[in-house]
């Protein structure tokens, strides 16, 4: 079977990509919108860029019914801040509760029961119950088309690294501590320390 996505409605071609681009990370964004309320939202299109400088990246789609952009985005652009809380098996029901689409200036960690942790170097709060949190300012956005299925791309640079204590070892996150989540395609998730293996590099 050989597919040109052109030919393809956008949410086919979305069908795709997230059907064949797995497992994902899950950046579990907060951000403040200019009245300073919270906002809270996950991401599945989200990686790692380089490590000097720290910059990481996430994309935010826009909206399917009607192209706008979605809180995060615009509070982002607006702030230059926000930051990427990642996601453990502990509280993945409550991240799941976030990618419900709130009104506009609702308070996310409120509506699900998350409880906001001081930022050290950033004005959004972090997710408490997260044991990862980067707390981010705005590098650079770059945005490809403003209708549905088009998106943003949110380039971060790291500014502090904070970690819970017990996961922090030697210099490097015990990731069997962090008990990280993935996401599948449609509504299925992954546990992907369950099934995990070491290859060894050949030198």
């Amino acid at each position: 079977m050989d597919i040109k996505p052109q030919t393809l409605e956008w949410q086919s071609a979305y069908k795709l990509m997230i059907g064949s681009i797995l497992p994902r990370p899950i950046a579990f964004v907060s951000s403040l919108d200019e009245d300073g309320i919270a906002n809270l939202a996950p991401y599945s299109f989200f990686t790692a860029i380089c490590a000097e400088p720290m910059l990481v990246c996430f994309s935010p789609m826009r909206r399917g019914k009607d192209g706008s952009k979605k809180d995060t985005l615009r509070n982002i652009e607006k702030t230059k801040e926000f930051v990427i809380n990642i996601v453990s098996e502990e509280f993945v029901e409550e991240m799941n509760n976030c990618a419900i689409e709130f009104e506009p200036g609702v308070d996310e960690f409120e509506q699900v029961g998350l409880t906001k942790k001081e930022s050290i170097t950033v004005k959004p709060p972090g997710v408490s119950e997260s044991k990862v949190q980067l707390e981010c300012v705005l590098h650079e956005v770059l945005h490809f088309g403003d209708h549905p299925g088009a998106g943003s791309l949110v380039i971060g640079k790291v500014e502090c690294v904070r970690i819970n204590d017990e996961l922090y070892y030697d210099g490097k996150i015990d990731s069997e501590k962090l008990k990280p989540v993935g996401r599948l395609a449609g509504q299925m998730y992954t546990k992907p320390l369950s099934d995990s293996f070491e290859l060894i590099r050949k030198r």
